[in-house]
């Protein structure tokens, strides 16, 4: 062979090479891991459970897929977990509520994680989060808890569950006190139900009715308030936290403290995951949201699927990291009041 022959043969064996490594595609071979932050039961854990039974089928690879329940902290143990332990293969995926995603800005202690930094993998629903009472209480509507004081159950600093009945009080004059500790949401219905507290502020409505859809069904509770960025149309009479508010600046703390509510029950990946490994688990999740199974299960558990991809979350988290600094050091203490 020629000098000339065999730089083509060696030129064409690299783009032969390369073309091939182009083409393959990226697969797992090993279990995945869905760590859900919550107890068994609640809302995180049942969510992350039908997001389980499908998304291995759509992975290059059909892994099986197993679902861990990682509670504590109202979500922040496990988002610490993602940041610091979790495999970044693709291997381990996370669910949780809203709490963990604005820790890092505005709570009263630093994790030492960075939400923007995360992998998201994409959202099942877009939602609104309630604040709601015992029917059998006094407390009827928002009014009923400035006038009195409504003991409402907490599941750890950082939750929904804590941050909300504050603000409440700090902007609306409302009169709530806070239990918190209880480890997840049904250990809060259980509290709820015989009486030990009066209700609970931040409660997402679609976990409420995969959970609990009798209280919604049968009137069993009041719904006092719902925190979003706009009303959901299934409860056009319950005032919305953003009409009630008074100043340019609490609505400016509200919008930062209510960006998670537009990406309910978000599923993310560790920091660290390879663009085409992202990819490739962003676009399983898509198809999962499309599949007749998961979708069939959806509505039998009475579950809004109204999914962001996994880009979509990212840009939203982003977002609300590159909020004003003024604005997050008014919220921050603010919450410490």
């Amino acid at each position: 062979m020629t000098q000339a022959a065999f730089r083509l043969a060696a030129i064409a064996l690299a783009a032969s090479l390369a073309a091939s490594a182009a083409g393959a595609q990226e697969t797992i071979d090993k279990p995945v891991t869905i760590y859900a932050a919550g107890t068994a039961g609640g809302g995180v854990d049942l969510f992350g459970r039908l997001v389980g039974r499908y998304i291995g089928a759509h992975i290059p690879g059909k892994p099986s897929v197993v679902v861990q329940d990682m509670p504590g902290a109202g979500g922040i143990r496990q988002a610490m977990f993602m940041a610091e332990t979790a495999p970044r293969d693709g291997t381990a995926l996370g669910i949780f509520a809203g709490g963990p995603i604005l820790e890092p800005l505005v709570g009263s202690r630093d994790p030492g994680y960075d939400m923007s930094k995360f992998t998201w993998i994409g959202a099942i629903s877009k939602d609104v989060s309630l604040c709601l009472a015992w029917g059998t209480t006094p407390f009827k509507t928002i009014a009923d808890a400035q006038k009195q004081e409504m003991i409402v159950a907490g599941t750890g600093a950082g939750s929904d569950t804590d941050t909300f009945p504050i603000m409440l009080n700090e902007m609306l004059g409302t009169k709530f006190k806070l239990i918190t500790g209880y480890l997840g949401s049904q250990q809060t219905i259980m509290a709820i139900e015989s009486g030990e507290v009066h209700g609970r502020c931040g409660w997402s409505l679609s976990s409420l009715k995969t959970t609990k859809l009798d209280w919604l069904r049968d009137k069993k509770v009041n719904i006092l308030l719902q925190f979003a960025m706009k009303k959901s149309a299934e409860l056009p009479d319950v005032p919305l936290i953003l009409d009630l508010v008074k100043t340019q600046e609490d609505r400016q703390m509200l919008e930062l403290m209510l960006g998670p509510t537009g990406m309910s029950r978000p599923f993310v990946a560790p920091p660290g995951l390879t663009p085409a490994r992202a990819s490739m688990i962003r676009r399983a999740f898509d198809a999962t949201m499309k599949d007749p199974g998961f979708l069939k299960e959806a509505e039998a558990m009475q579950a809004d699927v109204n999914p962001s991809t996994g880009e979509e979350v990212q840009e939203l988290v982003v977002k609300l990291y590159a909020t004003p600094k003024a604005v997050v050091e008014r919220t921050k203490k603010y919450l410490k009041q």
